[in-house]
């Protein structure tokens, strides 16, 4: 294929979707409103505003990919948080299927938290 065939962007961070402008909203609105219902059970805030979540992918076809970190490597419930966000998410209208990817890089650290979170934990 030659450039002229190729459609490039090389502006870095665009995200191009074909899904509708107003359901791309909807759907985002009411991702960040279900990951609002997953708590941290050591810590009284949901994991959204505690600076958990990564990345939040809304593909073409409906499918949202999560990229998220724990507050330490060693958290009781690394095995069931997945699967929280998972159900959480998997529920929103409209949501084909959910993937999350755990990572520790970079490691999570509590200047990632929202005032919301910092006030929830008596920090503000």
């Amino acid at each position: 294929m030659s450039l002229n065939e190729e459609k490039i962007d090389v502006r870095e961070g665009i995200v191009h979707s074909s899904i509708p402008e107003e359901e791309l909203a909807r759907l985002s609105d009411d991702v960040i409103g279900a990951l609002k219902t997953v708590y941290d059970p050591e810590i009284p805030a949901d994991i959204f505003e505690l600076g958990l979540v990564y990345k939040i992918d809304i593909e073409d076809d409906r499918m949202v990919k999560i990229v998220m970190t724990l507050t330490a490597p060693g958290c009781p419930v690394a095995g069931e948080m997945p699967g929280w966000v998972e159900n959480a998410v998997g529920a929103v209208e409209g949501v084909s299927g959910v993937e999350v990817e755990m990572t520790f890089d970079p490691p999570w650290t509590p200047d990632r938290m929202s005032e919301e979170a910092q006030v929830a934990v008596g920090w503000y």
